[in-house]
């Protein structure tokens, strides 16, 4: 049986692209590497599709014995790299994670990888694929017209994208230089089930059930191209299957909407199933309307204003499109977050993820 290597897998993208390789994949076994912080967590692997197919090894891509152990066990066909620090107000406030799991983690297990691959035969070298998961933002922000695609140069804003960003130049270095067959894919912003309530979609859907301030950043017209996390996930797949080594594939629903649509949309979501009216904390704020717990907050230091993706390479190389309609993902969205509850309670039992981050620079960007 094939064995596939996911670094950063009980994450949020990480836990579905296991949950779809386990599905799609009956002949690959899946073992996960994650360092289980706040971020990555064990809650998100329950359930899994045939779980004899699995394995969770809890380590750092930073420690490079921790990958080199595993590439020499398990001696995988594939290595997704998944694992990363994403969230970009964190990143402002304390950028060093984001060097030390983004810059040097990559490096680590590009380091792991040249070495594991010079002890396999050539039989093995040619079947090998390293795919390293990356995001739009490392392109920067677009004007009103216009869309990043493989071509468009980076120019990252944040402390988040610009680790990101070198480590993508790393994979590309590691494939030129020491011919690491590896792929790059950049993605827009990904949404679904098991994303963390410090993002935006599972923040608002929280906070409006609990009948908290719904905080968007300056006017709320920063707009951006979401994608369903599951047709990101089988992107990926294809990317890894069918993807050329040393090449970049750009992943998008050409599905763009400013964060105060988006909001809208989830406050009118929430409506239609489980209404205001029954619901006593917004009662008990005197309120009628998840719509009336809006509140512009000041916006964070070097906020891309819009990003958008032309996912055409993707649909024309790899076969691949994206299979879900916004507002049929953002309606599954909404009811696995409302009839899960108890996943929000065992990730904020550590401490509350909704507080606001990214304001230790105010003042310093103008």
């Amino acid at each position: 049986m094939e064995t596939w290597l996911v670094t950063g897998g009980a994450g949020f993208i990480g836990s579905c692209f296991v949950r779809i390789a386990l599905a799609l994949r009956p002949a690959v076994r899946v073992v996960v590497l994650d360092k289980l912080t706040y971020a990555g967590r064990v809650e998100n692997l329950a359930d899994l599709p045939d779980p004899a197919r699995f394995e969770l090894v809890r380590g750092d891509i930073a420690r490079g014995e921790d990958v080199a152990g595993l590439l020499s066990r398990c001696r995988p066909t594939r290595v997704v790299n998944l694992a990363a620090e994403t969230h970009v107000d964190r990143s402002i406030d304390g950028p060093r994670a984001c060097v030390e799991t983004n810059l040097l983690g990559t490096f680590e297990l590009l380091e792991a990888i040249r070495r594991h691959l010079e002890t396999r035969s050539a039989v093995e070298r040619e079947r090998f694929r390293l795919l390293h998961v990356s995001t739009d933002e490392v392109y920067g922000s677009l004007g009103p017209e216009g869309r990043f695609s493989e071509a468009t140069p980076y120019a990252p804003n944040s402390p988040y994208s610009a680790t990101k960003a070198g480590a993508d130049l790393l994979v590309r270095a590691y494939h030129r230089t020491y011919a690491v067959p590896a792929i790059v894919t950049n993605c827009s912003n990904n949404y679904g089930p098991r994303q963390l309530p410090e993002k935006l979609i599972p923040l608002m859907i929280y906070n409006a059930l609990e009948a908290r301030d719904l905080p968007i950043y300056g006017d709320g017209s920063n707009v951006r191209d979401w994608i369903f996390v599951e047709d990101h996930c089988r992107g990926i797949l294809r990317a890894i299957e069918a993807g050329i080594p040393g090449e970049q594939y750009a992943f998008g629903a050409d599905s763009e909407h400013s964060n105060l649509a988006l909001v809208d949309g989830i406050c009118e979501g929430l409506e239609r199933i489980r209404p205001a009216r029954e619901n006593a904390a917004l009662r008990a704020r005197g309120l009628s309307s998840y719509a009336a717990l809006k509140r512009f907050v000041p916006d964070r230091p070097g906020h891309d204003h819009r990003y958008a993706i032309d996912a055409s390479r993707a649909r024309r190389e790899l076969g691949w499109r994206p299979e879900t309609r916004f507002e049929d993902g953002l309606a599954r969205t909404l009811a696995w977050y409302v009839e899960n509850d108890a996943w929000r309670r065992a990730i904020e039992a550590g401490g509350d993820l909704r507080g606001r981050q990214g304001l230790a620079v105010r003042g310093a960007v103008g």
